[in-house]
């Protein structure tokens, strides 16, 4: 299984990127404070690189800004490029699944749109999926 959750803070804003073939890349890192403080009583920080594709991309580089607080779950990816000096260089990145922009513990959201915070971002969700469109379905009505 290969599963990583992540709450943090953006360190700097998304980049954008589109592939040759027309996918659309969000890249961004998440700084996620350590559990335990260091010998001088700081908690230290992991800055953690991570990846967003398609919708999920176009979400995220509309709405996350550098500092703004995001739970993110994934995948971990080991990956390996030839750098132009001909070393072989590997890259360890979260890949996203998912993720939902939280409200900053400092409550400085007066500074944002208002969105809808509690939501999270799926890669597999809809265009325009509003949770309210919902309807309830009835217990012969379902496949299992």
């Amino acid at each position: 299984m290969n599963k990583v959750i992540l709450i943090g803070n953006l360190a700097r804003d998304p980049e954008m990127h589109t592939t040759q073939g027309g996918t659309n890349k969000c890249s961004f890192t998440v700084a996620v404070q350590r559990r335990f403080a260091n010998q001088q009583g700081v908690r230290e920080a992991d800055f953690i690189p991570v990846v967003a594709w398609r919708q999920l991309a176009d979400t995220c580089g509309r709405f996350l800004t550098k500092g703004r607080k995001v739970a993110v779950v994934g995948s971990l990816q080991v990956r390996s490029y030839d750098a132009q000096d001909g070393s072989r260089r590997f890259v360890t990145e979260v890949v996203a699944d998912e993720v939902e922009f939280l409200p900053s513990s400092s409550g400085d959201g007066a500074q944002r749109p208002h969105t809808d915070e509690a939501a999270p971002v799926r890669e597999q969700a809809p265009a325009g999926y509003q949770p309210s469109q919902m309807e309830e379905a009835e217990d012969d009505e379902l496949p299992f």
